[in-house]
């Protein structure tokens, strides 16, 4: 039941990249790490459908966490991009190239090699204060440097740095669920108000949401996609070790093969952000080519040709 909760947010949230995306572009160059930028996003009905989707890929995961533990549930949601691309694909009429066939492959042999050699269930296991509060010390550096290095270098660069620090508030944001999932399981729904976990997954969610909007928009979102998608599971899974008790299996060769397995996916899922399903459909960031809404030459449609932003 898990994995199958688990795929149904990923879905969600390859639909929630592609909306979200659109629901960005056109915004001002300055707006990045300002309010400017949510203005802009609020004017987009695309942007709420987007938001809609991320809702239920929400709902769909703390239904997962509720029956798996992290290192089961987090690193099924890479299978976002192998939807992302699916989607694309249907939604454009590209035809399937050889970074799809490898990128995927890769990306399900490693992520299956995963699952099926380290976990040894576990992870329901309630943190301590002093547990917690390391953690989020640890997340919330991690999301700082991140962010810090969106000070300087290429576009790319600074997509990719604001992806990891959403990645990382993500994972978080998970951590806090999973938590309130098996409070609920223990004590019952009333209980859940005298602790700060439900609180804190809406603070962790709109740090990643708002992380996430400055790294669709500072960058090519081939650079954005790869850095969540690997970081997010990769952050899951040493919280959900550290903080939960999930049993992993022990041994070098074991491992070994497990960091193996998460090297094989990191480059499938590296592979397929930059397919050209996903690099030339967004048109140097777009999903929707063609003029600015407002231009002489119309509003644009989806797979026309159209200028470079």
């Amino acid at each position: 039941m898990a994995i199958l909760l688990a795929l149904a947010a990923a879905l969600c949230n390859a639909l929630s990249t592609i909306f979200q995306r659109m629901g960005v572009e056109y915004a001002p160059e300055d707006a990045t790490l300002r309010w400017k930028l949510i203005k802009h996003v609020m004017r987009r009905p695309v942007w709420f459908l987007g938001l809609s989707t991320m809702v239920g890929a929400f709902l769909f995961q703390a239904a997962a966490l509720d029956h798996g533990g992290l290192t089961v549930v987090q690193p099924l949601l890479v299978t976002e991009l192998v939807f992302l691309v699916v989607i694309l694909r249907v939604s454009f009429g590209r035809t399937l190239g050889w970074r799809e066939a490898v990128g995927t492959v890769c990306l399900v042999a490693g992520l299956g090699t995963f699952l099926a050699v380290s976990d040894q269930g576990g992870g329901n296991a309630l943190p301590t204060p002093g547990e917690w509060v390391l953690v989020i010390v640890a997340c919330a550096g991690a999301v700082v440097l991140a962010v810090l290095m969106t000070r300087f270098g290429s576009r790319p660069w600074r997509s990719a740095w604001f992806g990891a620090s959403a990645a990382v508030s993500f994972a978080l944001c998970a951590a806090f669920i999973k938590s309130t999932t098996t409070l609920y399981q223990r004590h019952g729904f009333a209980a859940l108000f005298g602790h700060f976990e439900p609180y804190a997954i809406a603070l962790a969610g709109l740090a990643g949401l708002f992380l996430t909007q400055n790294a669709f928009h500072a960058g090519p979102i081939t650079a954005s996609q790869a850095t969540l998608v690997i970081v997010d599971p990769i952050a899951s899974i040493v919280i959900g070790v550290t903080l939960f008790g999930d049993n992993l299996r022990g041994g070098t060769g074991i491992l070994a093969l497990d960091a193996l397995a998460l090297a094989i996916m990191s480059l499938g899922i590296f592979v397929l952000c930059h397919s050209p399903l996903i690099v030339e459909t967004t048109a140097d960031d777009r999903l929707t080519r063609g003029p600015a809404p407002g231009s002489r030459h119309g509003s644009p449609s989806p797979g026309t040709a159209g200028a470079s932003q």
